[in-house]
């Protein structure tokens, strides 16, 4: 099962390229910077990008709706 669930992100977010666009510029920040807005424990993922789309899930990234 995929966490969180696309239903549940898409209503952070207005589109599915949004979200992508999104999480994809945030995985490559944790990459290159190491930094994380939680501790690594807390994160289900395993990977940068389903930990950047933890933290859209979580509000720790606004995402402003146009």
């Amino acid at each position: 099962m995929i966490y969180p669930s696309i239903d549940k992100l898409l209503t952070i977010v207005d589109s599915k390229y949004t979200l992508v666009y999104i999480a994809a510029g945030r995985s490559k920040q944790m990459i290159k910077t190491g930094y994380y807005q939680k501790p690594i424990s807390e994160y289900k993922s395993k990977k940068t990008i389903g930990r950047a789309l933890e933290e859209v899930y979580d509000n720790l990234i606004h995402v402003n709706k146009g």
